[in-house]
C-alpha cells in the first residue's frame, strides 16, 4: 500500500496525528547521551567487584570476567565454588555457540566413557529459579512495562524480576548473564556445566533455568566463537573447541594478577539518569524516540578503575 493510500484510509483524526509526527521530525530536544551521563559519575558512583563472587576464566584469547550473585542462587553458586577450587574447568572445553543464543561450556565427555571426576562437588543441586523478595535488599524499580514480569528493575547491578502477589524475585536472560545447564529435572543441574547469553535475550528462559550471575567482561570473547556445527550450536566430533586454561577466583589470584573492575551501583540516582538517557533518546541524529527501554537494554556501566 502506498503511502497515500494509507492516509486516505485513515481517519481524519488519525490522519491529523501522523502529519504532525512528520512535521516534528528532526525536532527532537538535543539529550544527553548514556556515555555522556556516565561521564558525569563520582567515584561514589561505583563499586568494585567482590572478590570473593567473581571468577576468572582463562582462555587462549583472554580473560573473561564473571560476576557471581549469591543472593539470588546461594546453594548453587557454592558447588560452582568447590568445583573452582578443585580446578575441576581447568582443561575443559567450551561445548557449545548458538547463534543469537548461548555459548556453553564444561566436560565435553560428559556423558561419555570417561567424564572427569568433580571431585567433593555435589553431582546435583536443587534448581534456584526465583527467590522470596524479602531475599532481596538491593531492588530499584525501572518503570518500564515487561511482558515476562509485573515489575522490573535491577539488585546490586543485576536485572531482575519480581512478582509481588507470589512474592518473589528472580535473576533475568539478559546479554551476557550465566545459566546452569540442566535436563528436564530441575534439580539436574549443578553447575558444572554453564553458559552465557550470547544473543537478544531469551526472556522464556526466566525461572525455568537457575542464573547465578553475569559476564561483566570478555564477553566479545565468548559471542564471537565460532558457532558449532551440530543441533542447536554443539561442537562436533570434528569441530575445533576451545580449550579453559583456568577459572579461579578472583580471591585466589593474586594481586597484581586481578582486573581492577568497578560496576556502577544500580542504586545510584546517576544510573536511573543512565537509564533514562536510554530510555529518551534526543536529538540530532534521532528523528524519534520510544520513550521506552527494555530491561535488557539497561545495562550496567562497567569499566577498569580509573588509576590502573
Amino acid at each position: 500500500m502506498s503511502q497515500t493510500h494509507l492516509f486516505r484510509a485513515l481517519p481524519l483524526s488519525a490522519l491529523a496525528i501522523s502529519l504532525a509526527t512528520l512535521a516534528q521530525a528532526g525536532d527532537l530536544p538535543v539529550r544527553p547521551s548514556a556515555g555522556e551521563v556516565v561521564k558525569q559519575s563520582k567515584p561514589s558512583d561505583w563499586r568494585p567487584l567482590d572478590p570473593n563472587n567473581t571468577l576468572y576464566m582463562e582462555l587462549p584469547t583472554g580473560r573473561v570476567v564473571i560476576e557471581l550473585a549469591p543472593d539470588f542462587a546461594p546453594q548453587n553458586i557454592a558447588n560452582i565454588k568447590t568445583l573452582v577450587k578443585e580446578r575441576y574447568f581447568d582443561g575443559l572445553s567450551m561445548l557449545r555457540s548458538q547463534d543469537n543464543y548461548v555459548a556453553q561450556w564444561g566436560d565435553p565427555d560428559a556423558e561419555g566413557a570417561s567424564p572427569k571426576p568433580q571431585g567433593s562437588a555435589k553431582a546435583k543441586v536443587v534448581g534456584e529459579f526465583t527467590v522470596p523478595m524479602k531475599n532481596d535488599k538491593h531492588f530499584v524499580r525501572q518503570l518500564d512495562i515487561d511482558g515476562y514480569a509485573p515489575q522490573i528493575g535491577h539488585s546490586n547491578g543485576f536485572p531482575v524480576g519480581r512478582d509481588p502477589k507470589a512474592g518473589t524475585t528472580w535473576l533475568t536472560h539478559c546479554y551476557g548473564m550465566v545459566g546452569v545447564g540442566r535436563n528436564n529435572d530441575t534439580d539436574s543441574g549443578n553447575g558444572a556445566e554453564l553458559y552465557a547469553v550470547n544473543g537478544h535475550a531469551p526472556r522464556h528462559l526466566d525461572r525455568n533455568i537457575t542464573v547465578v550471575g553475569r559476564v561483566v567482561w570478555g564477553m566479545p570473547l565468548l559471542a564471537t566463537l565460532p558457532r558449532g556445527g551440530e543441533t542447536m550450536g554443539f561442537y562436533g566430533t570434528g569441530e575445533s573447541r576451545m580449550q579453559i586454561k583456568s577459572v579461579r577466583l578472583e580471591a585466589d589470584v593474586p594481586e597484581a594478577e586481578r582486573s581492577h573492575l568497578e560496576v556502577m551501583r544500580s542504586e545510584a540516582p546517576i544510573y536511573q539518569a543512565v537509564i533514562d538517557a536510554s530510555r529518551n533518546r534526543g536529538g540530532p541524529w534521532n528523528k524519534f524516540t520510544p520513550k521506552y527501554v527494555e530491561l535488557c537494554n539497561a545495562q550496567i556501566p562497567v569499566r577498569v578503575h580509573p588509576k590502573d
